[in-house]
């Protein structure tokens, strides 16, 4: 299996995306195509031991950086090394892209190249997010930061699908996330697409608050990629915030091993992401992996695994099928 891998992409690329591609290619005996500047690639790969890794060099001057409209920068750079890595999947060439660069780039190339599963309009960033919640998926996490209520039920949809299938709910809850569980609470979006999700025959039980996630209230929670992308955000730092301050009150009455597996679990279960490294976009037609900006290696590593586990488990195929027997229920339940 060959993953493409954008070399170029995050805040420490390339040698953090090198480093991570190296030993993932040890470790789940997969064929890396780091792509970027040749030169810099190899430059990094020169620093690591590459005996037994498939490495394989896609050399492209051009790459994403923070801050550039993505749809304007992929016009503009025609062969960055997210578009050239997501290329290569359209074009059979590799099996799956990763990229931790700017998400709207990773969302742009998928769209452009890969496009989406019939009847779905955007990918959708989504999945678990929180450690103390294993069975709560929320959708989006960052990938459609405006939407519209028909975008809110693909998403649930996409996250009722994912659920049966990847976590073995038979019938999971959906919910949208609000300011109040009483219908008619929220923003304009929310109040609008509440009356869609009761026609939806989706086991939709209302509204939850921000309060109901970690108790695990709904199995997936829907949003827009704002509200979300802050959410995660907001919970990653909390976590570690909250992991330091424990260390220091617990100095001297613990010893330092105990201290650190307490605070590292709440960081585990407060940085669910993170310890993922990030995941598939949902209803691409194709595999196409996001990381966090910020990955470092050991992220990267089980990003590109994650990678690995979407291609084996027929991700793509799962998610077509599944969303195909779906709509054909709302259609019924709609009558």
């Amino acid at each position: 299996m060959k993953i493409a891998v954008d070399a170029m992409g995050g805040d420490f690329a390339p040698g953090e995306v090198v480093k991570g591609a190296v030993a993932a290619a040890k470790e789940y005996d997969v064929e890396v195509a780091l792509v970027g500047p040749s030169l810099l690639v190899k430059q990094e790969l020169a620093k690591w031991d590459t005996d037994g890794a498939r490495i394989e060099i896609i050399d492209t001057p051009e790459y994403l950086v923070e801050g550039e409209h993505p749809a304007y920068a992929l016009r503009q750079k025609r062969n960055a090394s997210v578009a050239v890595a997501t290329r290569m999947v359209k074009e059979g060439k590799a099996a799956a892209a990763v990229s931790a660069g700017p998400t709207g780039g990773v969302v742009a190339s998928a769209l452009s190249f890969l496009g989406t599963i019939e009847g779905v309009a955007r990918p959708v960033v989504g999945g678990n997010f929180l450690g103390f919640a294993p069975k709560t998926l929320v959708m989006d996490l960052g990938g459609n930061v405006d939407c519209r209520p028909e975008q809110f039920l693909d998403f649930a949809i996409v996250g009722t699908v994912y659920a049966r299938k990847f976590l073995g709910i038979e019938n999971p809850t959906v919910a949208i996330l609000s300011i109040g569980a009483e219908e008619g609470k929220g923003n304009e979006l929310a109040r609008a697409s509440y009356p869609l999700f009761q026609k939806s025959g989706l086991n939709f039980i209302g509204n939850v608050e921000g309060y109901d996630i970690p108790f695990g209230k709904a199995n997936v929670i829907i949003c827009d990629g704002f509200v979300g992308n802050i959410m995660i955000k907001f919970c990653e730092a909390l976590g570690k915030v909250t992991a330091g301050w424990l260390e220091n009150k617990l100095k001297g009455k613990l010893s330092e091993a105990e201290i650190k597996k307490i605070t590292g679990e709440l960081v585990l279960n407060t940085n669910f992401a993170d310890a993922r490294g990030g995941g598939p976009l949902l209803a691409v037609d194709g595999i196409s992996c996001v990381a966090h900006g910020r990955c470092k290696a050991e992220e990267i590593t089980r990003v590109i695994g994650q990678a690995k586990l979407a291609v084996e488990g027929d991700l793509v195929g799962t998610l077509k099928t599944e969303l195909a027997a779906a709509r054909k229920r709302l259609a019924i339940s709609s009558a």
